[in-house]
């Protein structure tokens, strides 16, 4: 299995508009973050979790030459957003995708975007995805996907196991029951903002505890903001990484 950061950065990206600030300034190309989103690589199938805002300008800069499922973890804009982009896919290959979801997400792309299940006949556009609402585990090209129930502050989220490896975006909690889907890690991508405190997301202190606390032998965090310089990286404990855009990571 191979994973490919696509996006490590928070809503706004990095560099922000408008801001000058020494981390949007920086010449460092590991500062420069796209919306949060990765792509898994199963016998030779890949899956996209997530249609972030940058989906066309990582999709290019990647090369990545097709998607074979999409897994959704919430439909805040950032997550989402992109997913139209998914329409150059479908004119090469001429395949709908299976996207799989939470219950409630797929039914918010439903009533977001409803063309995108269902097509639009009189302006001859196809469908692009078929929706799989998920709440258990399932196989997906060779691979045990587990949906992992998160908060996001006060909102729902997913984050997903692939075998020995787990991504947790959008994360200000982990439920018990949760915790108990994610023993035994070989890799775990989390939800760290920034140094300071935010309700909705972990910051760097939080998601250092829940690293501890599942003991992965290697630890990717992401979703980052302006706040957070990749040289900070430094300051962190060994087995404990900033991602950047671009990064691979082979298990």
């Amino acid at each position: 299995m191979k994973i490919t950061i696509l996006g490590s950065g928070t809503s706004t990206g990095v560099p922000m508009v408008g801001c000058h600030c020494q981390v949007c300034g920086s010449t460092d190309p590991r500062d420069k973050r796209t919306r949060a989103s990765i792509l898994v690589e199963s016998c030779g199938q890949r899956i996209l979790v997530d249609t972030s805002t940058d989906l066309r300008t990582q999709a290019l800069r990647e090369g990545i030459p097709h998607v074979d499922a999409v897994l959704l973890t919430h439909t805040h804009a950032d997550h989402i957003h992109g997913i139209d982009d998914l329409r150059g896919f479908y004119f090469i290959h001429r395949r709908i995708i299976p996207c799989y979801g939470s219950p409630e997400t797929i039914q918010s792309i439903s009533d977001k975007f409803a063309y995108i299940f269902e097509g639009l006949t009189s302006e001859g556009y196809s469908p692009l995805l078929e929706p799989f609402p998920i709440e258990d585990p399932f196989e997906l090209f060779g691979c045990r996907v587990v949906p992992v129930p998160i908060k996001h502050g006060s909102f729902n989220a997913t984050g997903y196991r692939f075998d020995d490896a787990a991504y947790l975006t959008d994360c200000s909690e982990i439920p018990e029951q949760s915790l108990a889907l994610l023993e035994g890690l070989e890799l775990l991508i989390i939800d760290a903002l920034r140094f300071s405190p935010h309700p909705n997301h972990f910051n760097i202190e939080r998601a250092l505890q829940v690293a501890q606390k599942l003991r992965p032998r290697r630890t990717l965090f992401t979703h980052l903001t302006h706040e957070v310089r990749h040289s900070d990286g430094c300051q962190l404990p060994a087995g404990v990484e900033f991602a950047y855009d671009g990064m691979t990571v082979e298990l």
